[in-house]
C-alpha cells in the first residue's frame, strides 16, 4: 500500500533504516559506516551543508545549573574534529 505524507521519527536510528529502503536526511557522520560499505549513497552533495558545530543560546551564564556548564564543556572541548 502506497502512503503519502511524512514520516516523522525519534532518533537517527530510524532514519538509517528509512534511508536503507529508500531516502532519508541522515548526519553524515552516522551514514558513513554505510556509505562506505555501499549500503547507503550520498545523494544530493551540493545541497548539503557542512557541520560548523554547536550552537548554544542560553539568556544568561549567571545562574546556570552544574549539569548545564558540564554540558557546555563538553560542547566546547570534546566535540568531535571537523574534517
Amino acid at each position: 500500500m502506497r502512503v503519502e505524507g511524512q514520516m516523522t521519527v525519534n532518533g537517527v536510528d530510524e532514519v538509517l533504516v528509512a534511508a536503507q529502503e529508500g531516502i532519508g536526511f541522515v548526519p553524515e557522520d552516522q551514514a558513513a559506516p554505510y556509505t562506505e560499505t555501499g549500503e547507503l549513497e550520498v545523494v544530493l552533495a551540493d545541497w548539503s551543508q557542512p557541520f560548523t558545530g554547536f550552537h548554544l543560546y542560553y539568556p544568561s551564564r549567571k545562574q546556570s545549573s552544574a549539569a548545564f556548564s558540564l554540558m557546555v564543556d563538553a560542547l566546547r572541548y570534546r566535540a568531535p574534529a571537523r574534517r
